[in-house]
């Protein structure tokens, strides 16, 4: 049986389209040369404190982006419940993996404003004691430390 819709598209919601424009504004003001440096120095430092904490990256470096990154879930460590902690704690909320990485993988953004080093140092800390708590070999503020002395250099 065939089902025939008539009428319009619907409208596109106004506000969308107004946070679009503000947010090409803000990028367009700051630079976008500017932007993309801000965003790949503070995936720099997120890596330093990735890595202080014992993570790895789920892809090569040649193929990471700056804004997403991709990471390993630590052996050992409950990945719904260290997402959990970081949700309920902190309210910081990272990303499962998707498909065949689901359980193997998180997804951490680094996008737009929330690109600072302010809320790269917060989310290692508070990702520092997520994994100390299941893991006591894990110094909680080893990433917070990696992180600082790269934005130091």
């Amino acid at each position: 049986r065939n089902v025939r819709v008539t009428g319009s598209p619907p409208t596109q919601p106004i506000y969308l389209i107004y946070g679009q424009q503000e947010a090409l504004h803000l990028a367009l003001e700051e630079g976008l040369e500017e932007r993309f440096a801000r965003h790949r120095h503070n995936h720099l430092a997120l890596r330093a404190g990735l890595e202080a904490l014992g993570t790895e990256y789920a892809v090569e470096e040649a193929n990471r982006l700056p804004m997403l990154n991709a990471v390993k879930i630590p052996d050992g460590i409950d990945d719904v419940g260290v997402r959990s902690q970081l949700l309920n704690e902190f309210g910081i909320e990272i990303g499962a993996g998707l498909g065949p990485m689901k359980g193997k993988t998180w997804r951490i953004g680094l996008m737009g404003d929330s690109s600072s080093a302010r809320n790269v140092l917060l989310f290692l800390a508070a990702l520092g004691k997520c994994l100390a708590d299941q893991n006591s070999a894990t110094q909680s503020g080893a990433g917070v430390a990696a992180a600082n002395a790269f934005y130091s250099d």
